[in-house]
């Protein structure tokens, strides 16, 4: 090497870099990827309450860790290939064996080989699990078939982390770890876990040390407190800043905002402090009606339970009709938009009778008249949906006894508490027939209980079980679920069949029109359950017995026309609760601006976030690219004052970027004629370069001329970028090699 070059590197020669690379190591990769396994499992435990699953979860790591460590201690001495298929091979082995004797262990031979039986038993238990998490609520209950597709499902993560680390491959290790750790929080779209990040950026360190460690270039010694220092620096950082970067509920444009199952836990939706446009109907109706998306009927005394009876193709239509042909009966028309939420199910009036513009992935539930999908989400579709408005008379609803609950004669029956069933029969004893009882109970909660999103909180209850129902019969607070929850369970003890449903008020009115349809806008907020009544003859009757919200379920007697007897009668209002009053809970909002609910416009979505954030990424991605063109920068007002060491450099390091052959053995004349030969640079230019590097290396000093060779190393290095192709160009700027390769790296590149 040159004298100029031995100047300008002598930096990068280091005494205490090893001479040589650390034997692989069996123990720490395998127990490093282990505790990335945990560390990916640890926020499933928000989603799926621990259990079996999570037993096999953990059994399934620390196999694969035991098998790794056991299987590369065997195979030290054989090739690397070899030593790794086995290892592979071996590892998938237990594993299969772990989740059939921990899942399946009575159908396999000697618990551990699987057999038909097995696989159809996987199978089974795979369909249920889908179910599970398709129509489940968070946290779903640990089940079998849970516990199945968990294990095998991290079986597949531990084996590629385990062989990731043993590989060297912090980078992609951590990636994973990540991406499968985040699902829980993307897909519930729940708040961020800051514990489980801090966890995460430790071990990411810990991957990244332990690699940085095996290479022969890497230092002897490191300072401790220096690392240390970087890694709480930067963990701070992310748990400090991020949650003050400009994101709002806009960032995600038109996509998801808002995660809704079929469960009657909307408590932390509905306290979000900004609530977010969440879809806009447009309808031919005088007021927009309620919008539903499943129902629950089962009450097992701890929850209600969504219905999940067999779907059939839009074609079908939406089951018979519920009512007779005497009950009044008005068609409408309601054309959704659905903005920002995620859902199994898809938001439509009741009662429908048709559907256009979804794709067949949706398919109709008949027993409720909804939509509901296994595999699409609601999120994005735009659609019309026929219904009806079905209005019986007064006298006709008093004339009709509601259904009697229906009873499995196979379950156990739900104990209430004497309050729920006492509570009823008072309020509802003046009255003579089902209809007044419900109405009595209707006004009885509007009119003796308050509306709250923070009491269930403060005073210890939160659900639709029979003791919090006891609890907010005594407390008098509560939000729309506790109503819904106590109306059903008092009307059941009434000896009527009900069932919640969960879905939407029906928006505020905006300025916008859609041809001669007004457009009405539903936010986060809105997000609603009222109960159900069946009257047969007339079908599933709403109430809506939460306080402050709608206008309560009325009819009206039925009128005579010219004031004489015999005149034709005419209908009451539908018994759909109407928004003429109110439209979404009445909260203080301090911050929630433009977002509270009720504004005359659709809201238009702040692309400041949006702009900032891919800014933000964009920065992070390139800030690889932007410390190379620093450093060419400086290289280059070196070389233009003619330092010939800097301007080799530079030429090293472009070539080192394009994954150009190198070696320390080629003299700069040697070099520069293999780059005129092999990639077509300017002889010129070339020259210009390799003379000042000879004069600066073998000439006297203060024989040394200084001239400027800053446009023949730009020469030079432009064509060599052209010499390759796009992608090494590209990949040469957004990952320059020079910023982190050594210059020992550059030897194999001969080979």
């Amino acid at each position: 090497m040159s004298r100029a070059e031995r100047e300008a590197e002598r930096g990068s020669r280091l005494s205490w870099h090893r001479e040589h690379e650390l034997p692989a190591g069996t123990v720490v990769p395998s127990v490093l990827a282990a505790a990335a396994g945990l560390v990916a499992m640890w926020p499933f435990t928000s989603v799926i309450e621990p259990g079996t699953w999570s037993f096999a979860v953990l059994a399934v790591v620390v196999v694969t860790a035991l098998t790794g460590m056991a299987s590369r201690t065997l195979m030290r001495g054989r090739p690397t290939w070899a030593r790794d298929l086995v290892t592979i091979a071996v590892q998938i082995v237990a594993v299969m064996g772990t989740v059939t004797l921990l899942v399946a262990g009575d159908t396999a031979v000697f618990g551990l080989f699987p057999t038909d039986a097995t696989l159809f038993t996987f199978q089974a238990l795979a369909a249920a699990a889908w179910e599970e998490i398709t129509f489940g609520s968070a946290p779903i209950a640990a089940s079998p078939g849970l516990e199945a597709v968990m294990g095998v499902g991290f079986g597949i993560v531990a084996i590629l982390l385990d062989q990731l680390v043993a590989q060297r491959g912090a980078i992609l290790a951590s990636l994973l770890t990540a991406v499968v750790g985040s699902v829980p929080m993307i897909v519930t779209l729940g708040g961020v876990n800051v514990v489980w990040f801090v966890i995460l950026g430790i071990l990411i360190l810990a991957l990244l040390g332990y690699t940085a460690a095996q290479n022969p270039e890497s230092p002897r010694r490191t300072s401790v407190a220096v690392a240390a220092g970087v890694g709480v620096a930067a963990l701070a950082a992310t748990v400090i800043v991020a949650p003050v970067l400009p994101v709002s509920a806009s960032l995600a444009g038109t996509g998801t905002g808002v995660t809704v199952d079929a469960s009657l836990r909307l408590s932390d939706d509905l306290r979000q402090p900004n609530p977010v446009e969440v879809l806009t109907l447009a309808t031919t109706a005088d007021t927009a009606p309620y919008l539903r998306l499943t129902t629950l009927s089962t009450f097992n005394g701890r929850v209600w339970e969504p219905d999940r009876g067999d779907l059939q193709a839009q074609s079908e239509g939406f089951g018979p009709a519920e009512w007779t042909d005497d009950i009044a009966t008005t068609d409408q028309n309601t054309s959704i938009r659905v903005i920002r939420m995620s859902s199994s199910w898809l938001p439509v009036p009741y009662p429908a009778t048709s559907v256009q513009g979804l794709p067949s992935t949706w398919r109709v539930s008949p027993e409720n008249r909804t939509l509901a999908s296994r595999s699409a989400d609601a999120v994005g579709n735009d659609y019309t949906v026929r219904s009806l408005e079905v209005s019986p008379t007064l006298e006709q609803i008093r004339a009709l006894p509601a259904a009697a609950p229906i009873v499995d004669p196979g379950t156990e029956p739900v104990e209430l508490p004497e309050v729920i069933g006492e509570t009823a029969a008072g309020v509802t004893a003046d009255a003579t027939n089902d209809y007044d009882r419900l109405i009595a109970l209707q006004s009885w909660f509007r009119s003796q209980f308050s509306y709250s999103l923070e009491t269930p909180v403060d005073e210890g209850f939160d659900g639709t079980g029979a003791d919090a129902v006891a609890r907010f019969l005594d407390v008098k607070s509560g939000y729309c679920i506790h109503f819904a929850g106590a109306f059903a369970l008092m009307a059941e003890s009434l000896d009527m069949e009900v069932r919640i449903v969960v879905g939407y008020l029906p928006g505020a009115l905006t300025e916008t029109t859609r041809g001669d349809e007004a457009v009405y806008s539903v936010s986060s907020d809105q997000l609603h359950s009222w109960p159900e009544v069946l009257f047969p003859g007339v079908g599933w009757v709403p109430f809506e017995p939460t306080a402050s919200l709608g206008v309560p379920t009325s009819f009206s007697a039925a009128a005579t026309a010219g004031g004489g007897s015999g005149g034709a009668a005419t209908p009451a209002p539908t018994a759909a609760p109407s928004t003429e009053q109110t439209s979404g809970p009445e909260l203080e909002r301090e911050d929630a601006g433009d977002n509270a609910g009720a504004t005359g416009e659709l809201r238009r979505l702040d692309p400041t976030p949006v702009v900032l954030t891919t800014l933000g990424v964009l920065v992070v991605l390139l800030l690889p690219a932007f410390a190379r063109l620093a450093l060419r920068i400086a290289r280059r007002g070196r070389a233009r004052g003619g330092d010939a060491g800097t301007a080799w450099t530079e030429l090293r390091a472009t070539m080192q970027d394009l994954r150009l052959p190198l070696s320390d053995a080629e003299t700069p004349r040697m070099r520069g004629d293999d780059l005129i030969r092999d990639s077509r640079v300017d002889a010129y230019a070339m020259r210009v370069l390799v003379e000042a590097v000879e004069h600066a290396s073998y000439a006297r000093p203060s024989a040394s001329a200084m001239r400027d060779l800053d446009a023949a190393l730009v020469e030079v290095t432009a064509q060599l970028r052209r010499s390759v192709d796009r992608w090494t160009r590209l990949h040469a700027f957004l990952l320059p090699r020079s910023l982190f390769a050594s210059r020992r790296t550059d030897v194999p590149l001969l080979t």
